[in-house]
C-alpha cells in the first residue's frame, strides 16, 4: 500500500497500472489481485487508510478545544508535517483534483473528507468565539472554507517547487493574517460577513 501510494501521488490514478505497481513493490501482480480485486479497489483501500490516519492524529492530538488560536495552528502544523514527510497528503491532493467528474467512488470519498475538515474547523471557530478570543461577527464556515483553501494552496505551490517555495513561512503568513482577523476588531464594511450571512440566510 505505501508503494501504491507513492505511485498514486506522482503518477495520478489513470497513469499509474497494476503492472507499475507491481513492479516497484517488487511482486507479482497476482499477489495484488490477491488482496485487491482491482486498481480502483487498491486506490480506495489507500485512500481510506490516509484519511483515516490524518483524521486520527487531528482528532486526537486537538480535541478538545482549550485554546482556539493554537488549535488552528496546530492543525496547519500537522498538514504541514504530513505534507513534508511523506507522499500521502501529496496523494490525496493529485487524486482530489484528478477525481473530479471522472470517478464517483474517489470523488465522494473525497467530497466527504472535506466535509468533515471544514466542520472540524468551523466547531474550533466557534470554541472561540464562546471563549471571546474570535469576534462573533465572523461565519465559521466560512473561515473554516478560508482555512482550507488557503493550505491547501500553499501545498500545491510546495509539490510543484518544493526547492523554491518556503511551504513553513507561507502557512505562518496566512495564520498571522487569519487569526487577525478572527480575533481583531469588526472592519468597516464587512463586505465577506455580510456575504456569508446572505448565504447562510438563503439556504
Amino acid at each position: 500500500m505505501h508503494v501504491a501510494i507513492d505511485c498514486f501521488a506522482k503518477y495520478g490514478y489513470a497513469a499509474t497500472s497494476i503492472d507499475r505497481i507491481a513492479r516497484a513493490a517488487g511482486v507479482t501482480k497476482g499477489a495484488l489481485y490477491y488482496h485487491f480485486k482491482d486498481k480502483e479497489d487498491l486506490l480506495l483501500a489507500a485512500v481510506e487508510n490516509r484519511i483515516g490516519q490524518f483524521e486520527r492524529r487531528v482528532v486526537t492530538d486537538l480535541t478538545p478545544v482549550a485554546d482556539a488560536p493554537q488549535t488552528l495552528r496546530n492543525v496547519a502544523r500537522i498538514c504541514q508535517d504530513h505534507a513534508t514527510k511523506s507522499n500521502h497528503r501529496r496523494m490525496i491532493v493529485t487524486l482530489m483534483v484528478e477525481a473530479l467528474d471522472t470517478n464517483p467512488r474517489i470523488e465522494e470519498q473525497f467530497r466527504d473528507m472535506m466535509r468533515r475538515f471544514r466542520t472540524f474547523l468551523s466547531s474550533i471557530v466557534r470554541a472561540g468565539q464562546e471563549s471571546g478570543v474570535f469576534r462573533g461577527q465572523v461565519v465559521p464556515d466560512v473561515a473554516a472554507e478560508v482555512f482550507a483553501g488557503a493550505i491547501m494552496g500553499a501545498e500545491i505551490q510546495y509539490y510543484q517547487d518544493p526547492k523554491h517555495f518556503d511551504l513553513s513561512g507561507t502557512i505562518e503568513a496566512f495564520l498571522e493574517q487569519h487569526l487577525g482577523w478572527l480575533s481583531g476588531p469588526v472592519p468597516d464594511g464587512p463586505k465577506t460577513t455580510r456575504r456569508a450571512n446572505r448565504r447562510v440566510k438563503n439556504v
